[in-house]
């Protein structure tokens, strides 16, 4: 009569062996992610709000997220990828934020200030993402989903501003003027520059929104 053996049920976890003497320790495996790339991409911002965008490599990246230093190559080649993914949700970030401020009237110097004080919110309450996007000097070249996403933004503010002129090219550069000069005081509030009694959020968003206003009116005022 055969002999049947039937073992079930049997789990082995073996977190340490001994070899003469000798105890060898499992290594941990760290997190273990199905959620890879965003633990990576999560180090990566802290690291920026710490250092900024340049001041961190793609080991300590992956310290941080507890991983392997061969993990990230499953998800980005390089930190610029790793960078660049992040650098996207930024701009979709803005979207985002650009599209609700514009959605809240009907009046075009309004909707545009509304904008031109959310991009100065976006740069305080959003800092590791506004320094990636802008200031880590990623190759848009490499990074073709990146100009993309900068023309996202521009595609649905140019309408806007066209309603101020008839000319594309001109919408295009009333927009432009606003963007920068909101970024300028956005720069210039994360650096302490503006003058005392202005250097907070709501007073630079609240000038961004004047700047625009000026701009737009400059532009009305303008015989074309």
């Amino acid at each position: 009569m055969p002999h049947h053996l039937v073992v079930k049920g049997i789990h082995l976890v073996v977190n340490s062996v001994n070899l003469g003497g000798v105890t060898v320790k499992r290594r941990p495996s760290g997190q273990h992610h199905g959620d890879l790339r965003n633990a990576l991409e999560q180090a990566a911002l802290a690291l920026v709000k710490e250092r900024g965008p340049h001041g961190f490599t793609l080991a300590e990246a992956c310290r941080r997220a507890g991983v392997s230093v061969s993990a990230p190559y499953k998800h980005f080649a390089d930190r610029e990828a790793l960078l660049a993914s992040l650098a996207l949700k930024g701009y979709e970030e803005q979207y985002r934020r650009y599209r609700a401020a514009v959605a809240g009237g009907t009046d075009v110097a309004e909707q545009l200030a509304a904008f031109a004080a959310a991009y100065v919110r976006f740069a305080a309450e959003e800092r590791a993402l506004f320094d990636i996007t802008f200031l880590a000097g990623l190759d848009k070249s490499r990074h073709p989903e990146l100009a993309k996403a900068g023309k996202n933004l521009f595609d649905m503010l140019v309408p806007i501003a066209h309603q101020v002129t008839p000319d594309q090219d001109t919408a295009l550069d009333l927009l432009t003027r606003i963007a920068a000069a909101a970024h300028g005081l956005a720069l210039f509030l994360q650096q302490g520059m503006l003058p005392a009694g202005r250097e907070n959020l709501t007073q630079a968003a609240h000038q961004a929104a004047h700047c625009a206003r000026a701009l737009v009116a400059q532009q009305t005022h303008t015989p074309h």
